[in-house]
């Protein structure tokens, strides 16, 4: 299985909070799963952490470069994902229920490559047809 990280998921992972890292020990270290960063994700956090300088976040920067590096399957978004992603956002905005539009792309990355995506923001995701999710912050 390859797991998708969203970006609260990698903020929690950085910080230690909740149960993520146990959960990213258990599922990635322990057993041989891969995980895969959107590179829609990396924009995200490289674009807060440019917002917001400091000591503490140079040293998360670091930690989310290492991550990063380590990835085993970092697919780019190829054309495929861009075409789900507005089938996505039409299906979203006929039933009255869209999203952020970077959800829906990190929706579609996963759809396409058939990613079980980890978040805590089920509420949202959860309005997208056939998408696998998993929250490891509980």
């Amino acid at each position: 299985m390859i797991y998708a990280l969203d970006t609260n998921t990698i903020s929690y992972l950085l910080r230690g909070e909740g149960s993520v890292d146990d959960n990213f020990e258990h599922e990635i270290i322990n057993n041989g799963n891969l995980y895969a960063i959107p590179y829609i994700v990396v924009y995200e956090i490289k674009r807060w952490l440019l917002d917001n300088p400091s000591k503490q976040l140079l040293d998360f920067e670091k930690s989310f470069d290492l991550l990063f590096k380590n990835v085993e399957n970092n697919a780019n978004m190829p054309i495929t994902v861009w075409n789900k992603a507005a089938k996505i956002y039409i299906s979203l905005k006929q039933k009255g229920q869209l999203i952020n539009e970077i959800d829906i792309l990190i929706a579609a990355y996963c759809l396409v490559n058939d990613y079980t995506l980890v978040t805590r923001n089920l509420k949202d995701f959860k309005r997208i047809d056939g998408l696998n999710l998993v929250n490891w912050y509980d």
